[in-house]
């Protein structure tokens, strides 16, 4: 067992339309955290789902009540919004760290436990990389694959924070870092946007290698849209010009 009795966890999980997992996720994280000696719970943000991931969450409710925290957006906030939903609770429940994770196992939550074993005061951030040694991607689609890497080397190459993988968003944040910062994006460009911040305010990064698996039986809410490329660039941009 990790143990880290006077650190504060937060696990930030949003969750759109994910009545196929929802019910499997929360048990695997809560079934970690149990584990893991700090102070720690499950925040879920139902980001206005339509399907059965309500109800599937109330029932979690009751089996959890000390554990899992679950946010509603009555309507669909995307990605960012609901992030920024869960930063907010954190911020203002004094939880220390924010760890952020998707809601469809893609990202194993055994790898919790490497987060908090990596927790010092010399760090800020630690990002979960695809790009490094130990690291593997499995069963995905050749086109993301190969998109993922261009736009991350593009991200690595602007930013200079001295991290291979900019664009995961499986990472863990010291809270007290993103206080008072007013996000914009309601997409996955929240991840650069937030990485934009961090550089800003001299935060200091370290990485872990990351296994990333394919989504096996729901739907990705990324969309390769060019508006997204836009979104993701211009934070690499001006984390390099400003």
């Amino acid at each position: 067992m990790v143990s880290k009795s006077n650190i504060t966890l937060g696990v930030i999980i949003p969750m759109y339309n994910e009545e196929k997992v929802s019910s499997k996720t929360v048990d695997e994280v809560l079934n970690i955290l149990k584990n893991i000696k700090v102070s720690s719970r499950l925040i879920v943000i139902d980001d206005g789902s339509s399907d059965k991931t309500p109800n599937i969450l109330r029932q979690k409710i009751k089996k959890y009540p000390k554990n899992l925290v679950v946010l509603t957006h009555k309507k669909n906030a995307g990605y960012g919004g609901a992030t920024k939903t869960g930063i907010k609770y954190a911020l203002d429940n004094n939880i220390e760290w924010c760890l952020h994770m998707d809601s469809d196992l893609t990202n194993p939550p055994r790898y919790i436990i490497k987060f908090v074993e990596k927790i010092s005061k010399s760090v800020d951030c630690i990002k979960a990389s695809r790009y490094i040694n130990g690291s593997k991607v499995k069963n995905v689609p050749l086109f993301r694959k190969a998109i993922s890497f261009v736009g991350n080397f593009f991200a690595m190459f602007f930013f200079r924070v001295g991290i291979h993988d900019c664009t995961n968003g499986f990472r863990m944040v010291r809270t007290g870092m993103l206080k008072g910062i007013k996000f914009k994006e309601n997409n996955f460009s929240i991840i650069l946007e937030e990485l934009y911040y961090l550089k800003k305010r001299d935060a200091r990064f370290l990485e872990i290698p990351n296994v990333l698996y394919a989504r096996t039986n729901t739907t990705s809410h990324f969309k390769y849209k060019p508006k997204i490329f836009y979104d993701y660039f211009k934070y690499a941009f001006k984390a390099a010009f400003t």
